[in-house]
């Protein structure tokens, strides 16, 4: 990754869930090519010994955000701090995410899958939109995951309050980052700014670890030596955030650095106008 040492100098680049895993190791490689970063993480002192190491190791300015954002109160105090230290943002990384094997609900009392894999990003970018509009050229780079390709978006049960599985609530979580992201690009033509979504493939990390289901705990053991290393699972997240191989792509999906087909269902307009429409109003924007 060497290439591209300084190709992020002058940058501002947010990554959310930047304390571990995936999100801290794409901190850390946009930080070495001299992007100033900033992670958001729900532990204050988890984010400033993540911001420490990678101080250390990349040798550039980290600032460190804390918040929960499966709370809409929180995103928005998030959103605020960040415009307010960022006079121009450059890249939105939406990295934050999780997977619950029972059901559980947040704050604003909405089912937490759905809360924080789909409804924080979205909140948050759309707090942000302006100011990425004002720094153009500029991208906003959504993990999603494989698991996008088994969703299935239920509009009579988003919040899984009739029936819940896991797996189910996790898939369709997934689908919705996709289809959020190509609305979003069909939104943002013209502006300069890029919506693009990732897999980043099965990583090594304490993804899920709060809730497992026993079929997730079982998967994850099984899967363990075959997985890819949280640097290696990070590689998509950089290159879209990064490399001029992208600069204008918009609306795609990629895995492996590659733009790939995803999901039938994310490709239908109506239901991605639908959906933008439905998280709006479940965060209080307008509609």
């Amino acid at each position: 990754m060497a290439e591209h040492a300084a190709g992020m100098a002058g940058k501002n680049v947010l990554v959310t869930g930047g304390t571990g895993g995936i999100g801290k190791a794409t901190a850390m490689e946009l930080a070495r090519r001299g992007a100033r970063v900033g992670i958001v993480g729900r532990d204050a002192a988890r984010a400033e010994a993540a911001a420490r190491d990678i101080r250390a190791q990349a040798g550039t300015s980290v600032d460190v955000f804390a918040a929960d954002m499966s709370s809409q109160a929180d995103v928005r105090r998030l959103a605020a701090q960040v415009l307010d230290a960022y006079p121009h943002l450059d890249v939105l990384v939406n990295n934050v995410g999780g997977y619950w094997g029972k059901r559980h609900t947040t704050v604003d009392n909405l089912e937490r899958t759905f809360a924080i894999n789909h409804l924080a990003s979205f909140l948050l970018t759309n707090l942000l939109l302006d100011r990425l509009k004002a720094s153009a050229p500029a991208r906003v780079v959504t993990v999603s995951s494989g698991a996008q390709s088994l969703g299935r978006l239920n509009f009579d049960d988003l919040q899984g309050e009739r029936k819940y599985s896991g797996q189910r609530a996790y898939n369709q979580s997934k689908l919705a980052n996709v289809m959020f992201t190509y609305e979003l690009a069909r939104r943002l033509e013209g502006t300069g700014v890029t919506a693009t979504v990732l897999h980043p493939g099965v990583t090594r990390t304490n993804f899920g670890a709060e809730d497992r289901s026993r079929w997730f705990a079982f998967m994850n053991r099984l899967g363990q030596p075959f997985m890819k290393s949280p640097d290696q699972g990070a590689s998509t997240s950089i290159y879209l955030a990064s490399s001029p191989d992208v600069d204008g792509v918009t609306g795609r999906y990629f895995a492996n650095r590659k733009a790939k087909k995803a999901n039938k269902a994310s490709y239908d307009t109506e239901a991605a106008a639908r959906l933008w429409r439905v998280s709006a109003g479940l965060v209080g924007l307008p509609t």
